[in-house]
């Protein structure tokens, strides 16, 4: 939006005698992304539009177009009219940009590399440093509301524990900005971003990462409890995206990404024995232990179901699968994936993270002390 700004493709243009502030020519910005190497094609600049239209990012100036054409018509950026819709994730994440744009524009930055257990980690900050940083710039009134605007960060996702070991605190552990917000993105990054929305919309629906057999006949595997009634849930496939149109082999893919079958048949009754919020599991002197698990998934996934979200826990376990053996059960409670703090995501994106990660899966769990 800015480049387009300082490219003048954004202006304030006159048709049918009204002027519209803050607009551009659609055609013209499918030629300025082919020239500016944003896209290859117009095909692919059509579609990277598109992309934005359905995040409300852009917008025809007087919506009479819900789709992006490639013609003489006006477009806006709702940033620019006033119009971008400011949930609480999108406010979090601006407001994280904008700490992260201050702090490394400073010429004694807290952010540096810093060395911890012989690992070295980038734009590393201690907890009580952002803490007298945000107090010190105006950023927050007082150190309790420092802390818990670095704790919507970290829940966020924006900046994290170096070993994820710990929530945000305003103490000496080591922090770092998860995010490198400078990093020059490219637009065909969105097209390349799977969706969790392909997902089953149900929040109490299963969402299973292992095939029993990879029999057609055979599409569910069963979950193992101590002492109650095993439970089939059903599975979805690990395959490719090519066997969405029939080619290839629909069980295995040496590249697995996210494919559903028509029909999920769904367990409707949680493994847990009552309702638990982050907040219990991160409280001091709480009954959890923190594990590591590392799961090397074979052929047909990793062997177990995730349900629930905020905080996301272990629905099923095939007995016989890699999650089984590498010490996973029922009732655990999602802490990360491959290093990233998911205790405030829903199972659909946690399962887009699995299934489109490292065939190594590292995940860390909470479990109940006996």
């Amino acid at each position: 939006r800015l480049r387009l700004h300082d490219g003048k493709l954004i202006k304030d243009r006159r048709y049918h005698l009204r002027t519209y502030p803050n607009c551009f020519v659609a055609k013209e910005l499918t030629d300025w992304l082919i020239d500016h190497k944003e896209a290859p094609d117009r095909e692919t600049g059509i579609r990277l539009m598109q992309k934005l239209m359905d995040h409300y990012i852009i917008h025809h100036v007087c919506d009479e177009h819900s789709d992006y054409k490639d013609a003489k018509l006006l477009y806006r950026f709702r940033k620019d009219d006033g119009t971008f819709p400011l949930s609480k994730d999108v406010k979090v994440f601006m407001r994280g940009q904008s700490l992260y744009e201050k702090l490394v524009s400073m010429e004694e930055s807290i952010l540096k590399v810093r060395e911890e257990n012989s690992v070295k980690y980038q734009r590393t900050f201690l907890g009580c440093e952002m803490v007298d940083w945000l107090v010190q710039e105006g950023e927050a009134e007082n150190r309790k509301e420092a802390v818990e605007l670095g704790r919507a960060l970290l829940e966020h996702g924006i900046i994290q524990h170096v070993s994820n070991r710990h929530h945000f605190f305003d103490s000496d552990s080591l922090y770092q900005f998860w995010i490198n917000f400078r990093r020059r993105r490219r637009l065909t990054e969105l097209l390349n971003e799977n969706s969790s929305r392909a997902l089953s919309e149900s929040p109490d629906s299963p969402f299973c990462l292992r095939k029993l057999n990879p029999d057609p006949g055979n599409t569910s595997f069963l979950s193992v409890q101590t002492n109650k009634e095993i439970k089939i849930v059903s599975a979805v496939r690990r395959s490719s995206i090519t066997s969405l149109a029939g080619n290839s082999n629909p069980y295995f893919s040496t590249t697995p990404t996210l494919v559903f079958p028509p029909v999920a048949e769904c367990n409707p009754k949680s493994v847990l024995k009552r309702p638990v919020t982050n907040e219990e599991l991160l409280s001091p002197g709480a009954p959890y232990v923190k594990k590591t698990l590392t799961i090397v998934g074979d052929a047909v996934g990793w062997g177990f179901v995730v349900r629930g979200g905020r905080p996301c826990h272990i629905q099923a376990v095939d007995p016989g699968g890699p999650a089984a053996a590498a010490g996973m059960k029922v009732c655990q409670f999602v802490f990360s994936v491959n290093g990233m703090y998911v205790l405030h995501l829903d199972y659909q994106t946690i399962s887009s993270l699995i299934m489109t990660g490292p065939r190594t899966l590292v995940m860390e769990v909470m479990e109940a002390i006996e």
